[in-house]
């Protein structure tokens, strides 16, 4: 299976590893990419991946909260410049178009295309037609998400990053400032550490077969492992399974705002201040761009002429 230079970078981008040994995993792995994330693991090259990939379009990401419907929405629209992005005009259609999910409830971005826009007698998809005129680029409504209940949101960089937290608790403790504050601090949480599951009950069971054997790969490779007992590899396995839970489970991550407890542990905490039972039921997690590739850079240009 062939790979170009666009494989590379990727691979690169996903895992940190430099451009040689990223090139050297993928002609092992026979052009898989999986493959070759597996075998620069192997080699302790490259840390456990997680589902989020490099920002390579513009536009914003957006979260409103509707009062009239008690719903939370986190809406993304992409242009194809960062100064669009900061263009009111285009901010405001992404509100409006954030209000009319909020009011109508699509099932998905084509309904949401043919609904009228909130505060207009057109489509959202007309409304869209006449923006790409009159701001003079080509936009795109990629994604949206609504929620309903106890919801905590938080967007970062002036919609680089948006995120909702929905909490399972009663409305009384959902209305307290200190609920909101703690919301809103597990929401950054999200975005700045970017968990891939919500506790470690929730990781499949084929993730971490799957990092045992990557870690058995490993600790095969270690010359001071050798001739240890199989009681204490399998320990030494145990504890980086712990580690790696720490890692991508929100409720396991070491708090931001305090590292001595994790972020479980806080929520615990404020809980037990209001008297109250808090739970995070789950989350949404949007990166403005995540997963769209621009044109070709410079740097692919450089990793090209490096395959040849």
């Amino acid at each position: 299976m062939a790979f170009t230079a666009s494989d590379v970078k990727a691979l690169r981008e996903r895992t940190g590893v430099g451009m040689m040994d990223c090139k050297k995993a993928l002609t092992e792995a026979d052009g898989d990419f999986d493959r070759a994330v597996d075998i620069l693991r192997e080699r302790g090259l490259a840390a456990a991946t997680k589902k989020a990939g490099r920002i390579t379009a513009e536009g914003i990401v957006l979260a409103y909260y509707d009062e009239n419907t008690g719903t939370s929405v986190l809406v993304e629209v992409n242009s194809e410049s960062d100064f669009v992005g900061k263009n009111a005009e285009f901010r405001q259609f992404v509100l409006d178009i954030a209000k009319t999910v909020a009011k109508e409830n699509p099932a998905d971005v084509e309904t949401l295309a043919g609904l009228k826009l909130v505060g207009s007698e057109r489509t959202v998809e007309e409304n869209r037609q006449e923006k790409i005129l009159s701001i003079g680029e080509n936009m795109n409504i990629r994604r949206f998400v609504r929620l309903e209940g106890a919801v905590a949101s938080y967007v970062h960089g002036a919609g680089a990053i948006g995120v909702l937290v929905r909490f399972e608790t009663d409305p009384a403790t959902a209305e307290t400032d200190l609920f909101r504050e703690m919301g809103h601090n597990v929401a950054m949480q999200v975005a700045a550490m970017s968990p891939l599951y919500v506790r470690a009950d929730a990781v499949p069971a084929e993730v971490i077969e799957h990092e045992k054997a990557i870690l058995a790969v490993q600790i095969e490779g270690d010359e001071k492992m050798k001739g240890k007992p199989e009681k204490v590899i399998a320990g030494i396995i145990a504890g980086r399974i712990a580690k790696y839970y720490k890692e991508v489970c929100l409720l396991d991550q070491a708090y931001f705002k305090d590292g001595d407890q994790s972020v479980g542990q806080y929520i615990a905490g404020v809980a037990k201040e209001l008297g109250a039972q808090i739970a995070v039921a789950s989350y949404v997690r949007f990166a403005k761009g995540e997963n769209i590739e621009k044109k070709k850079d410079d740097f692919a240009d450089e990793v090209a002429k490096m395959i040849q």
